[in-house]
């Protein structure tokens, strides 16, 4: 039987108060929302926090805005609320492609946007999306003399390891900004063992046209050890070129390339990075007919 190791367990009301319960309680507390990671890592006692600070209360942290040129994503959004946003998917496709493909919708109902990029997992949908799409995390904290404090981070500087990322012991996640441009499309290309299953690979691709110019693209990959989740290399091969079958070809084979994927129960390393430049391509021609520019896709 798998059981958690003994734990104190305390609800915050506010932001604030959840940033003060991290801070008195420390390193060995722990923040829970939908908790679809981190209560199976208690039973498993790969996780042993001592107090569980629970955010469920904090509606406000829940919120779709579009302000001017910046989509804002409340860290407790559930996916499926994500999912259900006709503005989220006019404005940024990606992210309905990632969310219909992220486990099943008992853990889409329950599980959050902020929480599944704090855990920082490699085979993780979101966060090859978010960095694709140069979203900017805002973290909340307080220093030690008591006076709060926001910062920004793009999502490019997120991550700091496997499970790690920059949010320190007494911070919180609050909200994630995603800039909004005309002209452009993006796609999110998976493929895993079953249904809703960690990733074996995934591609996430944005881009953004003049004519059949590439005038800016993200392209995100996760499960393939690409360093960030991003492709940076492919991306700077195609700015400035024309969206062509050629063009994308070359992108993805880049891709694949600069990816570092390890062999494990899901596929040997040698199949992953075909996965990379194929899931590349397939995105990137998916964004492009999404931008209104038709480049069909064939696999080299």
């Amino acid at each position: 039987m798998q059981v958690p190791a003994q734990f104190e367990y305390q609800r915050a009301t506010s932001v604030e108060h959840a940033i003060a319960l991290l801070t008195r309680h420390g390193p060995e507390s722990r923040v829970v929302a939908g908790g679809h990671s981190l209560i199976p890592m208690m039973k498993l006692r790969l996780a042993q926090p001592e107090m569980l600070i629970d955010i469920n209360d904090l509606t406000e942290l829940g919120s779709i805005h579009l302000e001017g040129e910046t989509l804002r994503l409340g860290a407790m959004l559930r996916h499926s609320e994500l999912l259900a946003s006709p503005e989220v998917g006019v404005l940024h496709p990606m992210l309905h492609d990632a969310e219909r493909v992220i486990a099943d919708p008992v853990v889409r109902n329950r599980g959050t946007v902020g929480g599944s990029v704090c855990q920082a997992d490699p085979s993780e949908d979101l966060s090859g999306a978010f960095c694709a799409l140069r979203a900017v995390a805002v973290v909340q904290g307080c220093s030690s003399e008591g006076e709060p404090y926001t910062r920004t981070v793009p999502m490019r500087e997120f991550f700091t390891g496997p499970y790690q990322t920059v949010v320190a012991d007494a911070e919180l996640l609050v909200e994630l900004r995603l800039p909004v441009r005309p002209g452009g499309g993006s796609a999110y290309v998976k493929v895993d063992r079953r249904s809703g299953d960690w990733a074996v690979a995934a591609a996430a691709a944005a881009l953004w046209l003049d004519g059949d110019v590439v005038t800016e693209v993200g392209i995100g990959l996760t499960a393939v050890g690409a360093r960030n989740f991003v492709a940076e290399e492919a991306e700077q091969y195609l700015r400035g070129r024309r969206a062509t079958p050629e063009t994308f070809r070359e992108a993805a084979r880049i891709a694949a390339v600069h990816c570092s994927p390890s062999d494990d129960q899901r596929g040997p390393a040698d199949y992953k990075r075909h996965l990379a430049g194929e899931l590349t391509g397939r995105a990137l021609a998916r964004a492009a007919a999404r931008a209104g520019r038709e480049v069909p896709w064939r696999s080299p």
